[in-house]
């Protein structure tokens, strides 16, 4: 008898690959959205989802304070466009937030992205926040 890992037999390659592809159109990561900022290539808006005390307490510079309840038409209406690519976060894994945030903008028929670790995963890959 295998182990816990690997008692349920892995995927074969097609359909890993399809499932893996298939994340990378509804999350990214803390490197590819530093990467992007300091490279100034960023074709996307970053949301903090947050509160707007924990944004004042330190965010990601370049993010734009919205926490999910907020998300609406009328927030979005006047300064984005409607193709504009929303990349949002909260304080980390142990936050639904990010989740919360994708629905309302996916309800709004806005394309998103999640960035998976949240603030927690920006610390943790050793880059800063701002005040």
């Amino acid at each position: 008898m295998g182990s816990t890992v690997s008692r349920p037999p892995a995927a074969d390659s097609a359909r890993a690959l399809k499932h893996f592809e298939r994340l990378l159109k509804f999350e990214t990561d803390c490197w590819d959205v530093q990467h992007a900022i300091t490279n100034k290539r960023m074709d996307f808006v970053l949301l903090d989802v947050r509160g707007e005390e924990l944004f004042a307490n330190g965010h990601i510079d370049g993010a734009v304070s919205l926490p999910h309840p907020r998300i609406n038409a009328d927030t979005l209406r006047e300064e984005y466009p409607l193709d504009t690519l929303f990349v949002v976060y909260c304080a980390g894994p142990h936050c639904n937030g990010t989740e919360k945030a994708a629905i309302r903008l996916a309800k709004l028929g806005r394309p998103v992205k999640k960035m998976i670790g949240g603030i927690t995963g920006w610390l943790d890959e050793g880059f800063r926040l701002v005040k």
